[in-house]
Parts: structure tokens; sequence; C-alpha cells
């Protein structure tokens, strides 16, 4: 099951968003579009289908519901979501929408003003309904979060449980005791990214790190193997590597004496090689050698042909080096421009006629999106002083 449209009301920094999705796609704009919240709009819909937390917790842990809300909307107070899923197994064409509101009589919880799921056309529910009416508490929850009314279409909310999003941060995994855990049981920046390494099972767990360890011999100069351990007294997981050294044997590292460049290169193949729903990758590229970074894209690629249901990946980024791949076509890369005013603008770029041109012409995606990106006016960064 895949993502193939989504559209997006009054979330953040979007007054309105309606875009087709790909098998892979590149969120391209300057700093501060919103790439990263438009990207969050896939994790929100993960934590509502939890059945642990749901929709209270979802907002809660993004602040208020006030917080959500677009800055740039006028008149509507509903955050609303809708996005199109296809089977492509039995072809199966799946929609799920919500809109959320803040509830009246000064409680300011979220709560449903608005769900639906249809499949092939045919409406599974729709609320409010009158059990709502009678009990407005109902309203607090979504179906979608909750297993005695999600049968019929629990595959959908098990989609949406799956999705994965990691930015990891290295210094919070070198020094974990740092950090503070989400509220929602979340691990987006990589805190327990060993626990999860280890509670792989063991042969799928072997078999991901040699693949690793060979792209590592490639990147990392000197390097030779990495293996997981636990520790003897307290019996933490740890991953350690072997650089040839002036001894016989090498020098031996752990992750807390890794690079930053190394740490998030071992982070983001175990995400690429981890599971087969939605990944969420945030800007990838950082602190990683340009060199590597070209090769990024195909390495995604390949990836996503290894498996029978070709996993779907979605990526910020304003990499020049990245986007240099011509195998990125128009239709994988969104564009965001920030209008005055009027809250971020998203549109793929076969609807920009010429970015479309300069891609259709022979130029890179980095050639032909890039200069839209561009901030104004940043000759004047010259005269800081």
């Amino acid at each position: 099951m895949q993502f193939r449209r989504l559209v997006v009301k009054n979330w953040r920094n979007f007054t309105r968003v309606d875009v087709p999705l790909s098998d892979r796609m590149f969120l391209v704009g300057p700093n501060a579009s919103g790439k990263s919240n438009l990207l969050d709009v896939f994790v929100f819909m993960r934590d509502l289908a939890k059945s642990d937390g749901g929709l209270q917790q979802a907002v809660e842990s993004r602040g208020t519901l006030k917080k959500l809300r677009s800055l740039f909307a006028r008149r509507n107070s509903k955050v609303e979501i809708e996005t199109t899923i296809v089977d492509s197994e039995n072809g199966a064409e799946w929609s799920y929408s919500i809109a959320i509101a803040q509830e009246p009589r000064g409680l300011h919880r979220p709560i449903v003003a608005a769900e639906k799921v249809v499949k092939n056309g045919t409406v599974l529910f729709s609320r409010p309904d009158d059990s709502d009416e009678e009990d407005p508490e109902l309203l607090t929850q979504t179906h979608l979060e909750q297993i005695g009314l999600n049968k019929d279409f629990r595959e959908l909310a098990q989609l949406f449980q799956r999705t994965s999003y990691l930015h990891l941060i290295p210094q919070l995994l070198k020094f974990p005791n740092l950090a503070n855990r989400n509220a929602n049981g979340s691990d987006s920046f990589g805190i327990k990214f060993l626990h999860r390494i280890m509670e792989t099972p063991e042969r799928i767990r072997k078999s991901r790190l040699r693949k690793i360890e060979e792209a590592l011999q490639v990147a990392v100069p000197e390097f030779q193997n990495l293996i997981e351990i636990r520790d003897e007294s307290s019996g933490a997981p740890h991953i350690e590597a072997t650089y040839r050294h002036w001894r016989p044997h090498g020098a031996r590292q752990r992750e807390d004496q890794f690079s930053d460049g190394t740490l998030r290169l071992i982070g983001l193949l175990w995400s690429l090689l981890d599971g087969k729903s939605l990944l969420l990758l945030e800007e990838p590229e950082v602190s990683l050698h340009s060199e590597i970074v070209r090769k990024l894209p195909s390495l995604m690629w390949r990836i996503q042909r290894q498996t029978k249901q070709r996993r779907q990946i979605f990526v910020s980024t304003h990499s020049y080096e990245m986007l240099s791949d011509k195998g990125i076509r128009a239709d994988e890369i969104l564009l965001l421009q920030p209008g005055l005013g009027e809250g971020t603008q998203v549109r793929p770029v076969t609807e920009v006629a010429q970015v479309n041109d300069l891609m259709a012409s022979g130029l890179t995606p980095a050639d032909a999106v890039l200069p839209f990106t561009r901030p104004q006016h940043l000759e004047q960064l010259h005269s800081f002083e």
C-alpha cells in the first residue's frame, strides 16, 4: 500500500496543499519554507493511529492545536488532512480524511470535527454520526486509533503505524543521558537506535550489518569491520568498529568515538534496510561527504527495487550534490515556495513550467530547481558585521 495523494489545509506553513505522490519524493525549498512540517504530516498520521495515545497524544506532543494551525489561515479554525492510498496487490483505493478542531466549552482538547474512510468509492464510515451526537466525548478519539472500531480498515491504520522517521542526531546517540525522551514514545532522533538494532532478529540483524559494513569500507577511510555487542556489566547495546592501525589487529572504537558522519551514515543505511513502509528522511546529506551524497538517490532507488512492493521514501533536502542525479524525475520533486502573507505553496515540478522545461532540456534537478529556492536579497549578508 502506498500513499498517492496528500491534501492538507491549515497545517503550520500551509493554508492548502494538494499534491500527487510517487514512490520517491524530494521536498526542496528554502530554509523555513516548511519541508520538515510537510514530512510531519505523515508522522502525525502515524501518531493518530496509535492505540496508546491517538489524537490527544499526537497533538499534545506538538504543543497544542493552536501551534498546528496555520498562521496564515484567516477563517478556517480546523486542521484538515486527507490522503489517498493505493494497494498495488489488489488494486484497492482507500481514502482517509480527518478534520480536527478545538473542543468548545473552554476545555481546549482537540476533537474530531470530521473523519471518513472510503474504499473503492464506498464510504465505510463518516463522522460525526448519531453516536457522536449522543456522546460528544467520543469525538476526543479517532476511529483510526480504536481497535474495536477499525476492523474494516485496520490495514490502513497499520500502514500509518509503520511509517518510519529518523533524523539521527549523533550527540544524542553518543550521550543519551543528555536527551529528553519524546512524550509519545517515538524515537525520531535515534536515542534508542542501538536498541532497535539489537532487538532485530539475529539473522536479519547480521545480514544488514554486513551490508552496512561493506558500504563503510568504501566510504570511511581505514574502516575494516562493524559488530554489535552488549556491555558486560550493564547489558547496554553498542556498535564497535575496527580501523586499520599500526597495531597488528587494528584499533577498535565504539559509537561514542565515531565521527558524526559515520554515525549518520550507519543510521541512514539501517533505515533504508529496515522496514517496507513509508520512510521519511530529513536532510540525510548532513555530515556526509559530497561524493557520498551524490550516490544517495541511486542507492535509495536500488533498495526500493529489491522489494516486491516498492517502499516509498520521502526526502527533504537542499543539497546540490543529491539533486545532481539525473535519474531524479520532475514528478519526484515537490517545490516549496513561501508566499507573502499566504503561506507556503507546494507544487510538483511538473506543474512549474519554467523548471519543468529546464529539466526537459537536460539540466540536472540541482541546476533547474535550486535557483528557485534561493533566498531573495542574499547579497545583503555581505553587510553583516
